[in-house]
């Protein structure tokens, strides 16, 4: 198990404080020898009065996070549970049905996966599947992504493209980029609910390109859904080539450890029984109901006192391998999500949240570490460094490039200290499949502790919901504009918003009008831009 001094020992010094820096550190420094990995939380603001007063909180956290993976209903707007933990470990499930079911999967996934790596499932023309193109939004497409970017293996398994947007300009660039080989390209459309627009209209225009290549969209199809969603269900009608379950109780932040995250792994040659296994590791040691011997806990408190309860600091991600370049934005959703509300559990406005950035060191220490060392001080840092170099990278003109890489880790985080900038440094012996389970267990609890800490709930996502329904109510009075300028009568903004008895639209409809003057879609505008009262639009 992991190891931490107890907080007898800890000593009430500054940050700043350099002499007493070492016991501090000692005493704060969280370690297990089986993973390969240390938590060092000893530069963040953590005294022993705080650790004390956060005792009894944390009690109730604990409580809370054992009734959650234990089966409690967590997402109350949507009547669900949250189960993501029993994805690593079925054995956890709350009923012998949904064990039988998990497992299923991941055997379905991993008969599927090596059949089509050994060329025993073609592509409609009787070829070998040769690239796998990924549609997903949200969590549904950040993991993945992470999945790949982070472990993927040069000649291992398929090329993976990603459609994670809406944005024309990048479709037609990823289509052609493919080419001909989107005849022996294997398409899989990720929506939980399958009502999400991104993905949809992403599935759209991968469809109409497949056709106009001559493909078989239902031999190349496969869906990540719900059980009876409308996706699930126009795959079983069009008989795709396969569908797997996204559990009910599964949500898109939380989803790396399912299909999600599982089935890109296996097509692209990844390990992923061992990622999963990292996870279920993590998920052990995340239990334990002793803050101190508790990463995940200590984590928490470290986030929890520096942001003084309230969000009040962001968090900095500085990951020191290229591998893990993309770790910051899948922790923007997972982070940001679970932890941006507006009301508490009691209905309380309470605006919390905490900012998540950052890129990789030592490149992009470079851009902005100066406003860290000296500028606002309203963030900690999370550094992330890995210990095991590849052994192909020679030592050339007495120098090795992951000594330098150490350094400036080291450099950095002794110029925030001397600054008195926090800091949180998160060590990993090797960097493998099971260390990324791992990492991702470790911050998933973490953030579930925190909500328990703040009283929000951490697995609803209000804000989204609002965004998707303004979304929809703007693409919607952009078909009443068409349609009503399609009569060729000359008019303002405000006599549209008139006409359509919408008269608080005129800003909306400005966007709207901008946008289709601006693709050729029928519309002329005559006035000045600048003066949007001056402006007339007419159908051509």
């Amino acid at each position: 198990m992991g190891t931490t001094s107890g907080a007898g020992s800890l000593p009430d010094l500054d940050i700043t404080d350099v002499a007493g820096q070492w016991q501090r550190f000692c005493s704060l420094l969280w370690n297990n020898e089986a993973l390969g990995m240390w938590l060092d939380v000893s530069r963040m603001q953590l005294n022993k009065k705080q650790l004390d007063q956060l005792e009894q909180p944390f009690t109730k956290a604990f409580e809370a996070m054992n009734a959650l993976e234990a089966g409690a209903i967590a997402n109350k707007d949507e009547n669900r549970q949250v189960g993501h933990y029993w994805l690593r470990n079925a054995a956890l499930a709350p009923n012998a049905e949904t064990t039988t079911h998990i497992n299923s999967e991941i055997e379905r996934m991993q008969r599927f996966g090596a059949e089509l790596l050994e060329g025993k499932i073609k592509a409609p023309n009787g070829s070998c599947f040769t690239n796998v193109l990924w549609i997903g939004i949200g969590g549904s497409a950040l993991g993945p992504v992470l999945m790949i970017r982070a472990l993927q293996e040069h000649g291992k398994g398929l090329p993976f493209h990603f459609l994670d947007n809406v944005d024309p300009d990048g479709m037609s660039r990823l289509f052609n980029a493919i080419g001909e080989e989107l005849q022996t390209t294997l398409v899989v459309v990720v929506s939980k609910s399958g009502g999400t627009p991104e993905p949809h209209i992403g599935m759209v225009q991968a469809r109409h390109r497949l056709e106009m290549h001559g493909c078989n969209w239902s031999g190349q199809a496969v869906a990540i859904t719900m059980d009876s969603s409308k996706l699930d269900q126009e795959a079983v009608d069009q008989k795709w080539l396969n569908r797997f379950d996204m559990f009910d109780w599964v949500g898109g932040r939380t989803s790396i450890t399912s299909a999600v995250g599982i089935l890109p792994a296996i097509l692209a040659g990844i390990d992923s029984s061992a990622f999963l296994a990292g996870a279920a590791e993590m998920d052990a040691l995340t239990r334990i109901p002793i803050l101190l011997q508790n990463p995940a806990a200590l984590m928490a408190a470290s986030w929890y006192v520096a942001g003084e309860g309230k969000g009040k600091r962001d968090m900095v991600v500085l990951p020191y391998r290229d591998r893990l370049e993309v770790f910051s934005r899948y922790l923007q959703q997972l982070v940001m999500e679970s932890i941006g509300k507006r009301l508490d559990r009691q209905g309380e406005v309470v605006h919390q949240g905490i900012a998540v950035y950052g890129n990789k060191g030592s490149t992009d220490q470079h851009a902005y570490v100066q406003q860290l060392r000296d500028g606002i001080d309203n963030f900690f840092a999370t550094f992330i460094e890995v210990l095991e170099d590849p052994t192909d990278i020679p030592m050339l003109e007495d120098s090795l490039p992951g000594d330098f890489l150490d350094g400036f880790l080291q450099g950095t985080r002794a110029a925030l200290s001397e600054g008195g900038r926090q800091s949180i440094t998160i060590t990993l012996e090797k960097f493998n499949p099971k260390n990324l389970g791992v990492l991702v267990a470790l911050f998933e609890s973490a953030v579930g502790l925190y909500g328990e800490l703040v009283d929000i709930n951490a697995y609803h996502q209000p804000g989204v919901e609002a965004g998707k329904k303004a979304a929809a109510e703007i693409l919607s009075l952009q078909k009443q504009v068409e349609s009503l300028m399609r009569d060729g009568t000359e008019r303002s903004i405000e006599q549209i918003a008139l006409e359509l008895s919408n008269a608080n639209a005129s800003e909306a409809i400005f966007f709207i009008l901008r946008h289709l003057c601006g693709n050729s879609r029928g519309l002329t505008a005559i006035g000045n831009w600048s003066e949007p009262e001056s402006l007339r639009f007419q159908k051509n």
